[in-house]
């Protein structure tokens, strides 16, 4: 948070607008498609690691057979490959629940403690239901979330939500922050909180979509969204209509922390890495808006000492 703090300074009262843009994306984290047939793979393969390492014989190591329910899942989609790529599932689930109960078996004590992280996730993943909620995702990741955004491409994303403020006219990121998967209007206060510890000013109003409903004003803040306009004059109309125009602005300042300053996949281990990509992505955006401003004073300098 000091190093945004400092790229916020550096722009000096291009920084202090009293209007501020508030949006919300998904910040991937690096983790594959995640599916039980992976995650049981991944269980079976580190029970294995374990037993070799701690030197404990395992009744059989279930490689070869492995290898042929892994093929079994082939084309599963396929209609005709349907029914023995799901009994192949199941019998990956049960192979690894097998392995798992045979390990916890054979492990003493103080070694148990070693791997009772692994357990524990693992005994988690075998467990949970199709329809359960705080699911994990990924062995080394747990806390990844199943966001659904409603794009065509691409209709889930594993990650979680982060949330960024920009001022209206400047284009300055003056809050970035990790909500994990918070519904976008409760997440306001907390927003609007690091904006005012960011820039020592809180904003009088915040421009939002309608993914904020619910929300009209936080603190001393106005949250002004998109209405039908009835009973508006032609004035107020115009300027709510500009209003919403400059907030789609943000859209793409989101795309380019995401191709530009390393937001599209975070590789950085926990919710603690989480929380520092996005401060780091918002400071890199904003020193390279101060480097541009700096490289056209001084072409501007040259060309003026030249005539």
């Amino acid at each position: 948070e000091k190093i945004l703090k400092h790229s916020i300074e550096m722009h000096g009262s291009d920084a202090h607008e009293m209007e501020v843009l508030v949006d919300s994306t998904v910040q991937e984290k690096n983790i594959t498609f995640p599916t039980d047939v992976k995650l049981c793979r991944k269980i079976i393969s580190r029970c294995r690691k374990i037993a070799k390492a701690e030197s404990i014989e395992l009744r059989q190591s279930y490689v070869r057979i492995e290898k042929q329910l892994m093929l079994a899942q082939r084309f599963r989609n396929h209609p005709r490959n349907r029914k023995k790529a799901l009994a192949a599932g199941r019998k990956l689930k049960t192979i690894a629940g097998r392995l798992l109960r045979e390990l916890e078996r054979g492990l003493s004590k103080t070694t148990r403690k070693e791997y009772a992280l692994f357990l524990e996730r693992a005994d988690r993943v075998l467990s949970q239901k199709k329809d359960d909620k705080q699911k994990i995702y990924s062995l080394h990741e747990p806390e990844v979330y199943c966001i659904s955004k409603g794009k065509e491409h691409k209709k889930y994303e594993f990650g979680t939500k982060v949330s960024i403020v920009l001022t209206k006219n400047t284009g300055i990121i003056v809050g970035a922050m990790n909500i994990h998967n918070q519904y976008d209007g409760h997440s306001l206060p907390d927003v609007l909180e690091q904006t005012e510890k960011l820039t020592g000013r809180r904003p009088k109003a915040a421009i939002v979509d309608r993914g904020y409903r619910g929300k009209k004003r936080v603190g001393t803040t106005e949250i002004i969204q998109p209405k039908s306009g009835k009973g508006n004059t032609k004035h107020e109309k115009q300027k709510a209509r500009q209003r919403f125009r400059r907030r789609a602005g943000i859209e793409p300042i989101i795309g380019h922390l995401k191709s530009d300053h390393g937001m599209l996949r975070n590789y950085l281990k926990g919710a603690i890495g989480d929380d520092i990509n996005i401060l780091l992505a918002a400071a890199a955006f904003n020193y390279r808006k101060m480097l541009r401003k700096l490289k056209y004073i001084f072409v501007f300098i040259k060309y003026q000492l030249k005539n």
